[in-house]
């Protein structure tokens, strides 16, 4: 058994028992979301078609629709009650300002059910962590990606979470915290899925809270529990948290805990392909007529 192999099923259920309670809690969702949209600024193209992966209540995809009124914007989600939390929201908004061509769909990013060369854009903020094969995920973005379409998305770097993860150190023995891909690791997954020209960059975002409770309780509030094979499978004990507590609390400063996240941003394209599909090589030529 690999230990920290995402259990998808209990993925699934966090986040839709988080979905009535999530927007709430995910400022660190939408701040990295934010700024993933201003760098669209830089981007020249205008999607027909834009699959949102990882889509949770729509507040990313609303965006996306403010600045691609004319795009069709497919929401995929793993968890059915963030679509469903979704749908209401989009019930008013689209009363609003209009009707705009959406479809929801509840599904793995792992395993997409779209056609290949079906979209002009994958956009995904925070949650390709999910994944337990990212090289194979990227493959199937790939796959769905039209020639010349855009891949954009955020996900979490390893030094994530890394007070907590040295405040668990010698509490047990069982993991607490899921394990996250290195930013080159992941440039390099890129070009091996057949993108080219990968841009990777990565930041820190510190959030500061009174207390462990606040770090643990906005955790569970969005739905990002421990979701590893190798997790506690009941209760952590009175002993062992106490633990837990007193290692936190050495690493307080300014009267506050931090919790650090480390954001992995990245996008590429994929390219015009090099062959047909039947294996002959296409050649670009271009003719003078005199």
């Amino acid at each position: 058994m690999n230990e920290f192999a995402i259990d998808k099923k209990m993925v699934r259920r966090a986040f839709s028992r988080a979905a009535a309670g999530y927007d709430a809690s995910a400022v660190l969702q939408r701040e990295v979301c934010t700024r993933m949209l201003e760098r669209l600024d830089f981007i020249r193209l205008k999607p027909a078609r834009l699959l949102d992966a990882g889509s949770g209540t729509g507040w990313g995809g609303r965006q996306l629709a403010e600045r691609y009124p004319d795009a069709e914007i497919i929401s995929l989600d793993i968890a059915i009650g963030m679509l469903q939390n979704a749908k209401g929201r989009a019930s008013w908004w689209q009363k609003l300002f209009g009707g705009r061509r959406q479809m929801a769909v509840c599904a793995d990013v792992e395993a997409l059910p779209l056609m290949s060369n079906s979209v002009e854009m994958v956009w995904s903020n925070l949650a390709l962590q999910w994944c337990n094969d990212l090289p194979a995920t990227f493959v199937e973005l790939h796959r769905v990606l039209k020639s010349e379409g855009l891949a954009m998305f955020s996900t979490f770097g390893p030094d994530t979470l890394k007070e907590l993860r040295q405040a668990f150190n010698g509490v047990d023995d069982k993991n607490h915290l899921n394990r996250f891909a290195d930013m080159h690791d992941i440039g390099d997954m890129l070009v091996q899925a057949g993108f080219s020209e990968p841009v990777m960059d990565m930041e820190y975002i510190t959030l500061t809270y009174d207390d462990v409770r606040g770090v643990l309780q906005d955790l569970k509030a969005i739905g990002a529990h421990n979701t590893t094979e190798g997790r506690g499978r009941g209760l952590m004990g009175k002993a062992a948290f106490g633990r837990l507590l007193a290692n936190y609390e050495k690493l307080r400063r300014d009267g506050k805990l931090p919790a650090t996240y480390e954001i992995v941003y990245g996008h590429a394209w994929k390219p015009q392909p090099r062959v047909t599909s039947d294996g002959a090589a296409i050649i670009k030529t271009s003719f003078r007529v005199k």
